[in-house]
């Protein structure tokens, strides 16, 4: 059986990784996804093909599954707050469904 939960997907730049992470974990988040990513947008084009001359400057996903839409909305509000003005980024949310309810 499923259960509703949320995901938010962030994309940004690798840069500000640990940051990230340090939001998701003080929101109450039990744990996140990092994956590389590339693509364009307003900022140009990244790719996640090859390695960037400054790794840092590469771009990742992290994705988090909460329990409930507001500490997704926590996490999306503070990321945005505090990263979106100096460095590239997006997020959205998502309702998804999981099995094994307990790990989130």
């Amino acid at each position: 059986m499923t259960h509703k939960a949320t995901k938010i997907v962030i994309i940004t730049e690798k840069l500000i990784q640990d940051g990230v992470a340090r939001i998701i974990q003080q929101a109450g988040a039990s744990g996140y996804t990092v994956v590389a990513a590339g693509g364009k947008g307003s900022r140009g084009v990244r790719s996640s093909g090859r390695p960037a001359v400054v790794d840092a400057f590469a771009n990742v996903k992290i994705e988090v599954i909460t329990s409930n839409r507001e500490m997704a909305d926590r996490i999306a509000d503070e990321v945005a707050a505090t990263y979106f003005e100096n460095y590239s980024g997006i997020t959205y949310l998502e309702e998804v469904e999981v099995l094994r309810p307990h790990k989130f």
